[in-house]
């Protein structure tokens, strides 16, 4: 039972770190190319993983089954690309002035993780976690909204946009569904290291086809140390970090615990920039954090 604690406590940890990520250091990277950032953001960890585990973990990948490889290829093209990408392509599109139809979609992360690991992990869902996984997305709604409607636009970019989102969403939540498959055969040390080589070698061939590798010129040292700074933190650290709770808990209780992303970042945003938060705001951190523990700490969930 403390090993279940702790891994609630590690996932939401890593949701924290990706927070901060999201709000203080990506921004920095704005000027590059989405796809050569997700390149660099996965060649920086792997090579330093590649020192001191590469000889071990590569044999390790070696001896997986096809079917442990073909998952941790899923996890790096939804988790690591197409995730990524998506969220990125669509904050491109409305140009980071509207968040409301992007944001609301990517509650939708849960739900895809949740139905998911019904259908391939088997994972029983109960009423009592379908109850507290409902309050903590109607909070993370209020979260976001505060009390009012979002609204929706008829521009062709917003539309656009709102797929986008939706594909993030889907793609987020299935990689949390497949780490947890591979993590029934795998350490969280193999899972990250497999994760990073299967997305560096995507996103390569991606900036290969697209010619984008020229980014390598357009870089400045700012721009490196923010990426090296990431790949050692709330990149590959918190992945790592993010690997080992999850061999602890259950694919539905991950999923949840990562809404801490949303209230990290709620918080960095006033802390580093001054955003205010408004009342209904901070009565929907309380809530969600109590469906959370709810959720976390239930054995029969």
């Amino acid at each position: 039972m403390k090993k279940e604690y702790l891994g609630a406590l590690l996932i939401s940890f890593s949701a924290a770190m990706w927070g901060f990520d999201g709000i203080v250091l990506t921004p920095r990277l704005y000027k590059l190319d989405p796809t050569y950032v997700v390149f660099i953001l996965h060649f920086l960890p792997f090579v330093g993983m590649s020192i001191f585990w590469g000889r071990e973990e590569f044999k390790n990948i070696h001896r997986m089954r096809k079917d442990e490889k073909f998952y941790f290829f899923l996890i790096a093209l939804f988790g690591g690309v197409i995730g990524t990408l998506s969220i990125v392509k669509a904050l491109f599109l409305i140009d980071f002035k509207n968040l409301t139809i992007v944001t609301l979609l990517q509650k939708l992360q849960p739900v895809f993780a949740i139905v998911l690991a019904r259908v391939i992990l088997r994972e029983k869902v109960k009423k009592n976690f379908v109850f507290w996984a409902i309050i903590a997305l109607i909070s993370g709604y209020f979260l976001t909204f505060q009390s009012t409607l979002p609204k929706f636009s008829t521009d062709k970019n917003f539309v656009i946009a709102s797929f986008y989102a939706i594909l993030a969403a889907f793609s987020f939540g299935s990689s949390t569904v497949f780490g947890k498959k591979v993590l029934n055969s795998s350490s969280f040390k193999t899972a990250l290291f497999t994760r990073y080589f299967f997305t560096t070698l995507i996103t390569a061939v991606l900036l290969l086809f697209n010619g984008t590798y020229i980014e390598f010129i357009n870089t400045t040292w700012e721009q490196w140390f923010i990426f090296i700074l990431i790949g050692a933190t709330t990149g590959s650290g918190a992945i790592l970090i993010y690997y080992y709770g999850l061999k602890y808990v259950k694919a539905n209780v991950a999923t949840i615990c990562e809404l801490f992303f949303p209230i990290s970042s709620i918080l960095f945003e006033y802390i580093f920039y001054g955003a205010k938060l408004q009342p209904v705001q901070f009565v929907s951190i309380v809530v969600m954090l109590y469906a959370i523990c709810k959720i976390s700490l239930k054995r029969e969930f």
